[in-house]
């Protein structure tokens, strides 16, 4: 829910600054997908789109969506593009972007990928998951030109339209049916040929880069970041958090080359101040074109303070390019009513169960910075599962002082690590006796909850990390648990 003051996540730190740390009373711990499940039309759908073949495994070209969208009628052009990639934080700051524009007055798309529970998520209108008939309606539309699109494809010797290709121009039509006024878009992976790179995007944002799909976009941060740098438009707006020197060069680049503004965080704009407060944070920002003091953001973790930083660059590069402030009460409206589902989110309580999509060592290392201050423990029990393509070393490295019992567990579908592989890494990092090996997640999570009911702090809770597929199995875990209370 949206509203910060209902989240029923309340305790008291020693220092006297409340806290939240679980659901209270009957409050719904994953009341951020309030649609429940999915109908027999909505998985129709999904499983079409999941026949195709998988969106880790991308085609390098943006041609076969281009043909696409062309026999569609060009829907893309519509309406105007907030464009977003990055190694870590793409989703949050996507999703803080579209709630200040949505403030604005005007009416939204916004698609984020992975989903945690439905595939709905992965396409927002206004602020709300696609409703299930739009979301059907625009798919059995949109079904003829993907058949098209295949034919012509299979008959020149590629392969047909992918999973995220399909998804890709499904959201792009969902956004022109609506109407929308402006859409957000994060990539799916990389930028320079990812599918939503079809779109001609007015500003595009930069999350921090670091090194991740290593396979599928190179070796070195400086190849990464020229990948994800060709999401730049001839004359845009180019916001981009602070970023390690060989990857803001890339980008200093890209702008130069198509001759578009470079906005960047501690230069162009920065955070000032961030205090804990009830509910997430109190941040003071100095935009590109105007200083916001005390606005509040629902999200807890600092790295979430420089999202929503990027995030007011980015609206203000969008409207007024860059040269006129936004409106102070219109923007803390937008971000007090901005979610995040899956990061640093509590979901549960007696013990506190907090989910985090943290899932390689730079997203890793942001959670053990923020845990400490926005959940304070004397004990964590971490369920740890993580996909066989990261890097497993470097995420336990940089968790093995936050966590202090790891309940190692494999994550749904078939790019998972298992369990005992991972075990493995994990023992190596701590020792033996800090591990526990539960490869069935539903039985991990009850060990890990056990655990920490039985720990010598009183205030021992649970984590779970490494896999956003992971964090989404586990809050429609829990989301079952109070349904049948």
């Amino acid at each position: 829910m949206s509203d910060d003051d209902e989240n029923g996540f309340e305790d008291q730190t020693p220092d006297g600054i409340e806290i939240p740390v679980g659901p209270a009373g009957d409050a719904d711990p994953t009341e951020v997908v309030p649609y429940g499940g999915d109908d027999d039309e909505v998985k129709r759908v999904e499983a079409a789109l999941y026949a195709r073949i998988g969106e880790q495994s991308p085609e390098h070209r943006l041609t076969a969506t281009r043909r696409a969208v062309e026999l569609l009628g060009d829907p893309h052009l519509a309406y105007p593009v907030i464009h977003i990639t990055g190694t870590n934080g793409k989703t949050s700051t996507a999703r803080m972007t579209e709630s200040i524009v949505r403030a604005h007055g005007l009416r939204t798309g916004l698609m984020t990928s992975p989903h945690l529970v439905s595939i709905r998520e992965r396409i927002v209108i206004d602020g709300a998951p696609i409703a299930a008939d739009r979301f059907v309606e625009n798919w059995d539309d949109i079904v003829p030109i993907l058949e098209m699109t295949d034919k012509e494809l299979t008959d020149k010797g590629e392969l047909p339209l992918t999973f995220f290709e399909a998804l890709t121009v499904l959201a792009l039509a969902c956004f022109a049916e609506a109407p929308v006024d402006v859409a957000v878009i994060e990539v799916g992976m990389g930028g320079e040929w990812d599918s939503t790179n079809v779109v001609q995007s007015q500003v595009a944002v930069f999350t921090p880069i670091a090194i991740d799909h290593a396979k599928q976009l190179g070796n070195t941060v400086a190849e990464i970041a020229r990948t994800k740098s060709g999401i730049v438009k001839p004359s845009s707006a180019v916001v981009s958090s602070a970023q390690v020197p060989e990857a803001l060069a890339e980008l200093e680049r890209a702008a130069e080359l198509t001759e578009s503004t470079l906005a960047v965080e501690g230069a162009g704009f920065s955070v000032v101040d961030v205090t804990p407060a009830v509910g997430g944070q109190l941040i003071t920002v100095q935009g590109i074109a105007g200083r916001y003091d005390d606005l509040f953001v629902p999200l807890f973790g600092g790295y979430q303070a420089h999202n929503a930083a990027v995030a007011i660059a980015a609206v203000e590069s969008f409207i007024g390019r860059g040269s006129q402030p936004l409106d102070e009460d219109v923007l803390s409206e937008g971000l007090a009513g901005a979610t995040s589902p899956g990061r640093l989110q509590p979901i549960a309580q007696d013990p506190t169960v907090v989910v985090d999509a943290a899932h390689n060592p730079h997203g890793a290392k942001a959670l053990a910075e923020a845990l400490p201050v926005a959940f304070p423990s004397g004990h964590v029990v971490g369920v740890v599962g993580i996909l066989a393509d990261k890097d497993a070393r470097g995420f336990v490295r940089a968790l093995k002082d936050t966590i202090q019992t790891f309940v190692v567990t494999q994550p749904p579908g078939e790019r998972a690590l298992d369990a005992d592989e991972f075990a493995r890494v994990v023992v190596d990092e701590v020792g033996g006796e800090r591990v526990v090996v539960e490869p069935t997640l539903a039985q991990a999570l009850q060990e890990a909850r056990d655990l920490a009911d039985e720990a010598e702090a009183e205030d021992a809770m649970v984590l779970v990390a490494g896999s956003i597929v992971m964090v989404g199995a586990v809050m429609d875990l829990v989301h079952q648990e109070s349904g049948a209370k």
